[in-house]
Parts: structure tokens; C-alpha cells; sequence
């Protein structure tokens, strides 16, 4: 976090803290106990991966196409595709090229292994090639550390993402805010990037536009952040997760609003929980969750578990149901 862009933002920050003590039906700052209430009955909170996965409420995700994650599949001829975000390059299936920030182009370096490449499958250089639109001269390759060569555009290590499965996903656009589509000159797409693009602080939570759900909350590390139905808001915030409730769905720990972008300020604000388990993040007064089930920044397994469990919106609202 750079200091001063921190800094210029703890008089606002103070000042919202002092508006939001009455947000939720209060008259004194929200830091006083606040009760917990009734443990979350058995299937309430759902199994990890019993979500909706990337797709809108109720509608089970699409199982991946093996052929397109394998890290060997040629890349083939590549070309321009016109995607929601913009123009993107994709591979001889159509499927989008991505770039990750935290590798260099000059030299060209991959920093993405282990899990990090199931998820994010290298594209192997050996056989891809120049199609309409695409200069050849962007091309090249770069070794990675298991000897393998990974094609680069403009520099760039380019990969896959395992969400996409069908011709013109663009899935993993902003996750995280490190992931983006190559563009045909080798830069990133900016359109329709998660939050943090072009921002290099880390922010407690933001938001990303998610392909299918539209936008919503993601904490520091780029994991969809969630609010249970059976909680309360008004007047006060009461979380009726507890128990092995919690060990699903972890709760979001307090974040200064200064460290946030893109989050509604009226009813932001922090609870203590009587269960031992400290103070807890909200959003317009909402307790708000992760969900163990999702192992990647971009999994949105935990939509709709049970009935009971969704994304949130920037203005705390849940994300395809109603309230």
C-alpha cells in the first residue's frame, strides 16, 4: 500500500466511520457486542463445491473440456476475437489468451507454477503461428522452469484459464486484478477489468466484473466474498453463522474503508461477534464471508449453496436473490 495515497484518505475515512455509527439503526459507534444469534442449521451452509460454480443462481457451472486445459493442447493458429471486453487473442479454438502481471516481458519471465499453472494452463510455443491480425514479429517463446516453452506475445508468457470452455469466454478477465486478455499488440485488455487493474496497492476488498453474475465483492486476495440470508442487517448487524458454519465460510475480518475501492460507504462498518471469534467486515451493515470451497481467485462455487448463500454487490445487495 503506498503510504500517502493511504494517508490522503484518513480524514475521509474518519469522517465516513463517524456517519455510518447510526447506519444500521445505532447511536453509538458499532464496536459494542452484538449478539451472534442461532447456529446455521445442518444444509444451511452447503457442502464446499455444492454451489452454482461460475454460473447464475441455481444453474450448475459447465464441466471443463479436458482437451482445452491440458497444458500440452497446441496453441495452433492464433487470431483477433472480438470479446465483450474488446478485441482478444485467442487460440486455434477460439479460446482467449491471458497475461499475468506478475510476469516480466522484459525478459520474458513466467512466475506462475505449481497450482498456479493448473489453473492458468502455459500455452506451449512449439507450434503456434501467426493468423489474421496477428503480428509475427510479437511472437516468441520463453523457457520455463521445467524446460517446457511457453509461447509469449509483446514479451509476455501467455496462458490459458481453466473456466474458459467454450469458444469466447473471457472468464478470467480481472482476476485478481493480475490476470488480463492479451491484447493483439501483447498489452492487456483494460476494459471490463477486476478491480486493481493499473492499480499496484493491494486493496482489503474491491470489486471484479464477473462474466456471468456482473459485479461483485472480492477480498484482498481476489476470492468472491458472500453474505448469508439468514443473517440480519437492520438494526443492527447479527451473524447466525457459527460453528462448523464458520469453517465453510470464514468470516472477512475488518478492513479500513481507505484500503477499499469501489465499496459502498453508507453502512460499511464492523461488528463484534459474541462467539469468540472478534470483530467482523460488513457491507451496508451485511456480515460478509468467503467460502472454503473456492480454491481460486475467481471461483464463485459458493453462489447460491443452499438456497441461503450469495455474491455481494458493491452496495451490499445479494446477487441473485432477493433480499
Amino acid at each position: 500500500m503506498k503510504t500517502s495515497w493511504r494517508s490522503a484518505s484518513l480524514v475521509a475515512s474518519a469522517a465516513a466511520v463517524l456517519a455510518l455509527t447510526t447506519a444500521c439503526g445505532q447511536d453509538s459507534p458499532p464496536a459494542a457486542s452484538q449478539n451472534v444469534g442461532a447456529t446455521a442449521a445442518p444444509g444451511d451452509y452447503g457442502s464446499i463445491g455444492s454451489g452454482t460454480g461460475n454460473g447464475a443462481a441455481g444453474t450448475p457451472s459447465q464441466p471443463a473440456a479436458p482437451s482445452a486445459l491440458s497444458p500440452s493442447n497446441p496453441a495452433g493458429k492464433l487470431s483477433v476475437s472480438t470479446a465483450e471486453i474488446g478485441k482478444v487473442v485467442t487460440d486455434s479454438l477460439g479460446l482467449t489468451l491471458y497475461r499475468f502481471d506478475q510476469d516480466t516481458d522484459q525478459p520474458p519471465k513466467s512466475n506462475c507454477d505449481g497450482d498456479c499453472a493448473k489453473t492458468w494452463p502455459p500455452v506451449p510455443a512449439d507450434d503456434a503461428e501467426a493468423g489474421e491480425g496477428i503480428d509475427k514479429s510479437l511472437l516468441g517463446s520463453v523457457t520455463r522452469a521445467d524446460g517446457t516453452k511457453q509461447l509469449t506475445v509483446g514479451g509476455w508468457p501467455a496462458y490459458r484459464y481453466a473456466k474458459d470452455v467454450n469458444a469466447g469466454d473471457v472468464k478470467g478477465q480481472g482476476v485478481g486484478g493480475k490476470w488480463y486478455a492479451l491484447a493483439p499488440d501483447g498489452k492487456k485488455v483494460q476494459e471490463g477489468a477486476g478491480a486493481g487493474a493499473g492499480n499496484a496497492e493491494e486493496l482489503g476488498l474491491s470489486t471484479r466484473k464477473d462474466p456471468e453474475l456482473g459485479e461483485i465483492v472480492v477480498d484482498k486476495n481476489g476470492m468472491t466474498v458472500y453474505r448469508f440470508k439468514k443473517d440480519e442487517a437492520w438494526p443492527k448487524p447479527v451473524s447466525n453463522c457459527v460453528g462448523a458454519c464458520l469453517e465453510k465460510w470464514p468470516i472477512v475480518e475488518p478492513v479500513d474503508f481507505a484500503d477499499t475501492k469501489g465499496i459502498q460507504e453508507k453502512g460499511y462498518m464492523i461488528f463484534e461477534r459474541t462467539d469468540g471469534k472478534g470483530k467482523q467486515q460488513t457491507i451496508n451493515c451485511s456480515p460478509i464471508y468467503t467460502f472454503a470451497g473456492d480454491k481460486a481467485p475467481g471461483d464463485t462455487n459458493g453462489q447460491g449453496v443452499g438456497g441461503t448463500w450469495y455474491a455481494v454487490r458493491p452496495d451490499g445487495k445479494l446477487v441473485g436473490a432477493s433480499e
